[in-house]
């Protein structure tokens, strides 16, 4: 569906030290205008316990922003919302009943990104406030300190080359080394010796490959410009030296109590040494001279990101498929066969099982990619296919996504276990169970590999725990596949589904 014109999309970014919400305009060519921004310092990363669950504070904090954010962009349709759980997300080992209470609060579904998904948007973001067409030929050093990570992109025009997420960020560096409010030698030399030894495994690499021009971005780098604009150390740049000007008077002063340091906000401060150094050991480990601060984040690359699934050929996802049809050399014609029957059916059971558009597409990637597992081994191919899938960082997909993804080819052929589903909660257990049974009955069609369906099918009708199939022809004139029809039906009466076949 193309753009309309002067749309609003909005994006939210459950960070680990703010949440962000920006909601924009866009016209029939892409153009964005920005209409409304919202932050609020929420803290999630400190919440974390020593178990690692969110408190019930940082979860009411956190819900209480969401509320207010979901006032703003309720009767927004999902499609045109970008919410996006970070570092603490991934974290959280009760992640999942927390965003279950979010989503409610946002009106809108959540998703948990990985590190380098995280990094790959928030260069886009970056490279499309600086114009990043100006220069297309030019690489370009972005870095982005979070609550809870730190992610590092080198990137040429708007695409990301290089992608890392460290797991440092000034929320969890504050908390480690600073948290007793003492800002002596001591403890700046641990912060930035930890954030060094984070640094190490990518520091060569990194220079090897070069840049021509570093940008930062997210709320730590900008908070340190603005201290460096207001001590007068430099108009525009930051630079090292100017940081250890910063460092300099925070240990001069102590105690982050008896701190007052021109620029920084009292919101900032308690988060604001963690920032300082891991950006400083930055500078150290990859040789930065200078960096210009940005405007543009994750929660703008979102909105890019968002802009380009309008338009079927910008969708990553639909080009990372692709890229993982050519680099494990699946059967292609195969594969679209599987597809195109799978969505056949889809669209048949859609408005009795209330499935929705981007489940449509999650079944259609699921059937492009279901043999991926035959790179491994044709024995429990379904198994191997569902680990490389969990395991890689497939570039536009959301982390749930990527499990959706993980299951349905876990579970598209032999025995179906309902514990697979567990992960789910019920609602998306069912609806998992409903795109399972339709690629199970896809490549069960398929599997003579000519191309066509073994049987034409006259009729298809769901109900809430089963679908009936009437095929063309007789069942003698399709005995091989009855037979497989049969033993399907054995399958998924343990998941309590009932499958009904006749000609």
């Amino acid at each position: 569906m193309p753009l309309q014109a002067n749309q609003h999309i909005a994006a939210v970014d459950l960070g680990s030290n703010s949440f962000h919400m920006i909601v924009v305009s866009v016209d029939k060519l892409g153009h964005v205008r920005v209409l409304d921004r919202l932050r609020e310092a929420v803290r999630l990363g400190s919440g974390l316990n020593a178990k690692g669950d969110l408190t019930l504070e940082a979860q009411l904090r956190a819900l209480a922003c969401l509320q207010r954010f979901g006032d703003r962009i309720r009767q927004f349709p999902s499609t045109d919302v970008a919410a996006v759980g970070t570092n603490t997300m991934r974290r959280a080992h009760n992640a999942r009943a927390f965003l279950n209470l979010a989503e409610e609060a946002l009106g809108h579904p959540i998703s948990v990104i990985s590190g380098r998904e995280e990094a790959r948007l928030i260069y886009l973001g970056v490279a499309h406030s600086l114009g990043a067409n100006d220069k297309p030929e030019a690489r370009r050093l972005v870095v982005d300190i979070g609550g809870g990570s730190t992610e590092l992109i080198i990137g040429q025009g708007y695409e990301s080359l290089y992608t890392e997420s460290l797991e440092m960020g000034c929320v969890t560096g504050s908390k480690r080394f600073f948290d007793d409010g003492n800002l002596t030698k001591s403890r700046w030399k641990k912060a930035m010796t930890a954030a060094k030894l984070e640094l190490m495994p990518i520091e060569r690499s990194y220079r090897n490959v070069g840049w021509e021009a570093v940008s930062g971005a997210s709320g730590t780098i900008k908070a340190i410009g603005k201290v460096i604009q207001e001590l007068k150390l430099a108009s525009y740049d930051i630079s090292l030296a100017n940081m250890q000007v910063i460092q300099e008077r925070m240990v001069e002063a102590k105690e982050l109590s008896k701190l007052q340091l021109a620029g920084l906000s009292e919101e900032r401060k308690p988060v604001f040494a963690g920032g300082l150094a891991i950006l400083m050991s930055v500078f150290e480990a990859l040789n930065i001279e200078r960096m210009t601060v940005s405007d543009g984040a994750l929660r703008e690359g979102l909105v890019y990101e968002r802009i380009n699934r309008y338009e079927p050929s910008s969708d990553l996802r639909g080009k990372t498929v692709s890229g993982l049809q050519a680099r494990f050399q699946l059967d292609k014609q195969h594969a679209q066969a599987v597809r195109t029957t799978a969505l056949a059916l889809f669209d048949a059971c859609q408005s009795v099982w209330k499935l929705t558009p981007e489940l449509r597409d999650l079944l259609a990637w699921a059937a492009e990619v279901h043999e991926i597992g035959l790179a491994v081994s044709h024995n429990g191919y379904h198994k191997h296919g569902a680990y490389l899938l969990e395991n890689f960082d497939l570039m536009g997909f959301a982390t749930e996504e990527q499990h959706w993804l993980s299951v349905l080819v876990r579970t598209h052929r032999r025995k179906i276990y309902p514990k697979l589903f567990e992960v789910f909660d019920t609602k998306r257990a069912q609806e998992a169970l409903y795109l399972s049974v339709l690629l199970r009955l896809a490549t069960l069609l398929h599997r003579s590999r000519s191309g066509q369906v073994t049987a034409t099918i006259n009729q298809v009708k769901a109900e809430s725990d089963s679908l009936s199939l009437v095929f063309d022809g007789d069942e003698q004139q399709h005995s091989l596949l009855f037979a497989d029809l049969d033993e399907e039906k054995k399958y998924l009466k343990e998941v309590k589904f009932k499958l009904k076949c006749s000609c």
